[in-house]
């Protein structure tokens, strides 16, 4: 049996089952020098009215409102200043949306706005909150459209792109599937727009480095993501058990094609293990709000003994946080091994740092735990070596 007959068998076997999809579409895709592309928009929309018909809910990620706004206002580029870009994305968003009312509503499809930003996913009940909306639309047989609030947000909310924003909804809303339309032909072992001879990589089965080298990190005209961040995207859902799909979304018919199992793209297979719910919100919908470093019995005993961090193995402290904020656990070199809820501030943190666990109340008059880091509340993020694997693990 050749590769292609098996990654057709496997993409028909694992989109047997998918009854809810997150659709992330590009600005590649949906915009031209022009403004909006209303051809590939139109199409897309008959293609997910085709799926919705059989029965297949979609959450649509749709990006396009800068380009929106800049045609609005016959601008030829992005402008600089931060409060320019807000209020071209505020002039974009009703523009996009509008289209999106007209080509859905071509088809009798009601669809629903909804603007984010981290901080509405970073706590835990606005999480809630925004994913029983979601909940709730989709009970209606309403299509939520979501895109980043740009008409509010800083550098401390941003996702940073579509496709971090893209991946976190597929964990909110137990969606089966990750479908990220670009304006490739999927995942390259280099960069096609530099190199005549890269090559298109079908299949995905496992994240290692060499594949996180391979993408290109290089933004199109108005996206900010680039290759790179649709890698991570998928294989941060690839932990929650789920496969993504990198193609085209410029070729006709592409979501037709990839729901009938043709080789379409790039598919990322789902990893084996699975994090849990709390686990995944914690190691990618938390923004790390500061950095531990850790000596090397600490890393030890938290990368191979999956123990908790007691304050002793602790050697520096960076950043000002809170008890119970999501921080960053490195060790000396730098290198990223896991993301952590702290029972403590950071300036506990500094005064207790070297100590055992039955020197901290002496140290600061009261003891909230022995841990500064709960096991419970740590999820090893660490690039590992053996066999090649850059795995994340409960």
């Amino acid at each position: 049996m050749n590769t292609e007959r098996k990654t057709q068998i496997s993409r028909s076997t694992l989109l047997h089952g998918v009854k809810r999809v997150v659709i992330k579409v590009g600005s590649g895709v949906l915009t031209t020098n022009n403004g909006l592309n209303l051809e590939v928009i139109r199409g897309l929309t008959a293609q997910m009215i085709d799926l919705r018909k059989r029965g297949i809910e979609i959450v649509l990620i749709s990006s396009g409102a800068i380009a929106a706004g800049l045609r609005k206002m016959g601008f030829s580029k992005r402008p600089q200043s931060v409060s320019q870009q807000q209020a071209i994305a505020a002039l974009g968003q009703s523009r996009l949306i509008m289209v999106y009312e007209e080509a859905f509503g071509q088809h009798g499809q009601r669809v629903a706005q909804i603007l984010l930003t981290r901080d509405d996913l970073t706590h835990r009940r606005r999480y809630l909150n925004a994913r029983n909306t979601l909940f709730t639309l989709l009970s209606w047989d309403i299509i939520p459209i979501i895109n980043e609030n740009d008409t509010v947000v800083v550098d401390e909310i941003k996702f940073g792109d579509n496709d971090s924003l893209s991946a976190m909804v597929t964990g909110m809303t137990e969606s089966q599937l990750l479908v990220s339309l670009t304006n490739i032909d999927g995942f390259f072992d280099r960069d096609p727009r530099c190199h005549e001879d890269a090559s298109l990589i079908h299949v995905v089965q496992q994240f290692d480095r060499n594949i996180m080298k391979c993408a290109s990190s290089i933004p199109g005209f108005l996206g900010s993501g680039g290759m790179a961040s649709k890698v991570k995207a998928a294989q941060r859902v690839s932990m929650r058990g789920v496969p993504t799909i990198i193609a085209n979304g410029l070729k006709p018919g592409i979501l037709n094609s990839i729901f009938a199992g043709k080789n379409e793209g790039t598919l990322f297979m789902p990893a084996e293990t699975r994090l849990c719910n709390r686990k995944h919100w914690i190691a990618f919908t938390k923004a790390p709000k500061g950095v531990l470093v850790l000596d090397a019995g600490a890393e030890r005993a938290i990368l191979k003994q999956r123990r908790s961090l007691l304050p002793s193995g602790i050697v520096g402290v960076e950043g000002r946080f809170s008890m119970g904020n999501a921080v960053l656990l490195v060790n000396k070199k730098g290198d990223e091994l896991a993301m952590g809820l702290v029972n403590y501030h950071s300036g506990d943190i500094r005064k207790i740092m070297g100590l055992q666990s039955g020197e901290i109340e002496n140290r600061l008059g009261f003891k909230y735990d022995d841990e500064v880091i709960n096991r419970d509340n740590l999820v090893i993020t660490s690039a590992e070596e053996g066999n090649g694997l850059c795995q994340l693990r409960a």
